[in-house]
Order: C-alpha cells, then sequence, then structure tokens
C-alpha cells in the first residue's frame, strides 16, 4: 500500500545518501516516534504504541538500504519492550501473553522490513526493464521513421542525378531545371531531419543555450514565409503589425518553433486548408498563435503530440515525429509554455507564450 502511494505520488526515494545518513535518519526516526508516543501513553496503550513503531519502520523501509531497516527493526521492539511493556524501564516481561506480543513484534517487524525492501528492489528491476523495452521501441520507431525520411530524398537525389549524367544532351532545359528543382526539394528535406536529430540530441543534453536579442517579429515571420517550402494548396495569412514593439528573445529558437508549427500545419491538413499566424504582446509576454481550418486533433491524444517521435495514428506517410518535440524543447528552453486547443469551428491552434523584454525604439526610428 505504502509502495503503491510512493509510486503513484512521486515521492523520491532517498537511497542514495550514505549509509552514515541512513543510519542516523533512521534511528533519529525510531527515538523521535517513541518519545511521541511515550509522550501520549496516558491516551495510547502500549500496544498502540507498537503499532505505530510497526508503521514506522515499514515507511523507512520504503526508503532506505536493507541493514539501516533491520537496525531500525530491533531498536523500535527493544524500545517498546523497555519502555511500554509492562513492568517498564527493564527488559523482563511477566505476562506470557505480552512475551509472545513482544517476539511476534520483534518477527513481524523483520519480516516487514526485508520484505518491503524485496519488494522495492523488484519494483526497481521491473521499472529498469520497462525502460529499457521503452528505449528499444524508441529506437525501432526512429528507424523505422528515418527508413522513409531518409531514404525517400536520397533516392530522389541519385534518381535525379543519374539522369542528368545519362540523358543530359536529350532533356530540354526546361525538364533539366525540374530534376534540379527535385535535387533541391528532396536536399532540403533531408537537411531539415538531420538538423531536427541534432536539435533534439542537442536540447536534451543541455547543449543548446538561447542567445537573448532584440528582435523584430514581423521581420522575423516573413522571412520564414520566404523559406518555407508551401504548397499551392495551403494558403498562409500572416497581416504585419507595425504596432508591435521589439522582443528580446532567441531568434534562431523562436525561427525553428514557426517554422515548424507551420510545417506541421502544411504536412497534416488537407487541400486547400487556411493556416493563420498571429503575434501579440500580453503583460511582459510575446504570444504567437498559429492556427487552422483542418481536422483538429482526437482530445485524448493532444497530451501525447509533444513527445519525441510521436504520430498520431492513421496519420499519411512521412515526418519523424520530432518537429514538435523540438518546439516544445525551443520553447521551454526560452522558460516558455505551449499549448494546442482545438477551435469550436473546427481545426487547432498552438498558443506559444514566451516571456520577453519589450522595446518601442523601432516606432522611434520610423518617426
Amino acid at each position: 500500500m505504502f509502495n503503491f502511494l510512493i509510486n503513484e505520488l512521486k515521492i523520491p526515494l532517498i537511497k542514495n545518501i550514505s549509509l552514515t545518513k541512513q543510519y542516523t535518519v533512521s534511528i533519529l526516526t525510531v527515538l523521535m516516534v517513541a518519545f511521541l508516543c511515550f509522550s501520549l501513553q496516558n491516551w495510547l496503550s502500549y500496544r498502540t504504541s507498537s503499532l505505530i513503531l510497526l508503521m514506522t519502520v515499514s515507511v523507512i523501509a520504503m526508503l532506505f538500504d536493507i541493514v539501516p531497516v533491520i537496525i531500525s527493526a530491533v531498536l523500535s521492539a527493544l524500545i517498546w519492550n523497555f519502555f511500554f511493556i509492562p513492568p517498564v524501564y527493564n527488559f523482563h516481561i511477566n505476562n506470557t501473553q505480552d512475551l509472545l506480543m513482544f517476539f511476534l513484534y520483534f518477527f513481524i517487524a523483520l519480516v516487514n522490513a526485508v520484505l518491503t525492501f524485496k519488494i522495492r528492489e523488484a519494483e526497481k528491476k521491473a521499472r529498469d526493464k520497462e525502460e529499457k523495452e521503452n528505449t528499444i521501441k524508441l529506437y525501432n520507431t526512429l528507424l523505422n521513421s528515418l527508413s522513409h525520411e531518409l531514404r525517400t530524398p536520397i533516392a530522389t537525389i541519385l534518381g535525379a542525378v543519374d539522369t542528368l549524367n545519362e540523358n543530359k544532351e536529350k532533356l530540354s532545359i526546361d525538364n533539366q531545371n525540374i530534376l534540379l528543382n527535385e535535387i533541391g526539394k528532396a536536399g532540403f528535406r533531408l537537411n531539415r531531419q538531420v538538423e531536427n536529430l541534432l536539435n533534439i540530441s542537442r536540447l536534451e543534453n543541455g547543449i543548446l543555450r538561447p542567445k537573448f536579442d532584440w528582435c523584430d517579429m514581423n521581420d522575423l515571420i516573413n522571412s520564414v514565409l520566404q523559406k518555407l517550402s508551401v504548397n499551392e494548396n495551403h494558403k498562409i495569412i500572416f497581416q504585419s503589425d507595425e504596432t508591435l514593439p521589439l522582443f528580446r528573445i532567441d531568434e534562431g529558437f523562436t525561427e525553428q518553433i514557426i517554422h515548424n508549427l507551420l510545417h506541421n500545419s502544411i504536412q497534416y491538413t488537407s487541400e486547400n486548408s487556411i493556416i493563420e499566424i498571429e503575434v501579440r504582446h500580453q503583460s511582459e509576454n510575446l504570444i504567437i498563435l498559429i492556427s487552422d481550418n483542418g481536422n483538429g486533433f482526437p482530445e485524448d491524444k493532444m497530451d501525447l503530440v509533444f513527445n519525441k517521435f510521436y504520430r498520431l495514428p492513421n496519420t499519411k506517410a512521412g515526418g519523424s515525429g520530432l518537429g514538435l518535440s523540438i518546439v516544445k524543447g525551443f520553447v521551454e528552453a526560452q522558460n516558455g509554455k505551449i499549448k494546442l486547443n482545438n477551435k469550436e469551428n473546427g481545426g487547432a491552434v498552438f498558443t506559444v507564450e514566451i516571456p520577453a523584454e519589450m522595446s518601442y525604439i523601432n516606432h522611434l526610428k520610423n518617426e
């Protein structure tokens, strides 16, 4: 029961502290509980005190190594005998029932301590096994995703290059340009996947650190839109707001956030979808909203979309499931937060909120 509560409430175990400290804390805990029970002996029977001491040993068993736990069990039994079982202040027990109860207490305290420790060790092994299985599953997911995401652009590049080499004189200039354009798109796609892998690795290792500087959000978003490969069947709406101040943010992180969110909307919405970008400033925060009029997200899956390598079931092929996890990483690296909601009239909206200093010096320059 106590192990269940620790797991559910995520109470951190302190087994990793030194044995000396474990001995000290265990002994002091038993002594403090015993003193409290002794102070209340006018209201507590000595049998009730034994249950309280037994519970104390059980709690210690969930936190510490086996030796400090056994010492606690033995100490609690001796204290209960000396201070609580009549006649008190000696180890002699006159009553046969009390003598039997003392030995039962001693036995139960030891067994409870050992079994609780063994259960905790078994749970730890089970967690380690589950983590290994999840790691293997994660790498299998990564390999399956990359087998498509990397193989497809590489095959496109190799095929186009072979065609150009073998039929260069027979191909018209327009056809050559089409093949070169395909090579460029495939190279861009390949580069994006490599960058995603590098970014997620750097975020996890703490290598990437934000470099805050003043940024014009209108210029940044327009720059992203120029670099983004937009399907002609998608329409992106962004209206520059000249009243916006400059924001002190990491420009590279924020550009990647907007790029990945737009790319996600383009990739997973149907033809003729409309994607809107809106930038606001609220109190001390930069607010970026990117919404679409697609099908939205399943309510029970919305908490999972920012997980690494996660892709919604029944989505079309393509994508490694890293884009949104990188977005979350870059947002949190700037002490911000990101939310995903479905719109009432259909579609989804990502809301990015980043704490940022603001300056209106750009307005002075324009006057």
